[in-house]
């Protein structure tokens, strides 16, 4: 599994991508800016890029040639997404509690970069997971239409939820306040989207593994 691990990282991700997390990260630092974005950038670019140098390196035939099981592939390379994906959040999580900091009396349009909005990030995240990876293992190779319906449900889920916490009083209360019970709050929520980020993300390797086996590698 490791050594599956370290050759879809080898093979597919950049040394840029690596370091994305802190490039994208550092966007955090721009005041009241829609913070989604951050994060969204990973599915923008990063899976893009990901899988179409995967493809180009025939991973899929080369990977087939190994004595690994498809249950193993699938798992591993959901490991390399979900590790880059947690990489992005965990950075933008930094950064944005040191841009509070830095700007403390800022008014925010779109939400302050605080816990419960990253567990919305990690809620974001999981629903392209379980769009996009199943998908995917449908033929273990396109991945355009996969993206494509995965980065839709992804944005519209932080277009949504961001139009109810403008638009809600009581999700703007929790999100937008910075007194003891809203941060209790967003702590909660924080904690509801790293269950719900494994939970789904499971899930999707379940569907995954399903829709793979009945894949013929050629």
């Amino acid at each position: 599994m490791v050594n599956l691990i370290r050759k879809d990282i080898r093979l597919g991700v950049h040394p840029l991508f690596l370091i994305m997390p802190l490039l994208t990260g550092a966007l955090m630092f721009i005041p009241g800016w829609i913070y989604f974005i951050v994060i969204l950038y990973f599915c923008w670019i990063t899976i893009p890029n990901m899988f179409n140098q995967l493809r180009s390196q025939n991973d899929l035939m080369f990977t087939s040639m190994m004595p690994v099981t498809k249950r193993d592939i699938v798992k591993a390379r959901i490991f390399v997404i979900a590790g880059l994906e947690l990489a992005h959040v965990v950075v933008a999580l930094v950064f944005g509690l040191i841009s509070q900091r830095l700007y403390p009396d800022l008014t925010y349009v779109f939400f302050p970069p605080n816990l419960g909005f990253f567990g919305l990030c990690l809620a974001m995240l999981a629903i392209f997971n379980l769009v996009f990876i199943p998908m995917y293992y449908k033929t273990a190779y396109k991945f355009g239409m996969a993206l494509l319906a995965s980065t839709v449900a992804a944005t519209l889920f932080a277009g949504i939820t961001q139009w109810v916490g403008i638009a809600h009083s009581g999700m703007n209360r929790i999100f937008y306040g910075t007194e003891a019970n809203s941060v209790a709050l967003q702590a909660f929520i924080l904690i509801a989207g790293i269950v719900i980020f494994l939970a789904i993300t499971a899930l999707a390797y379940r569907i995954a593994v399903k829709r793979f086996l009945q894949v013929e590698i050629q």
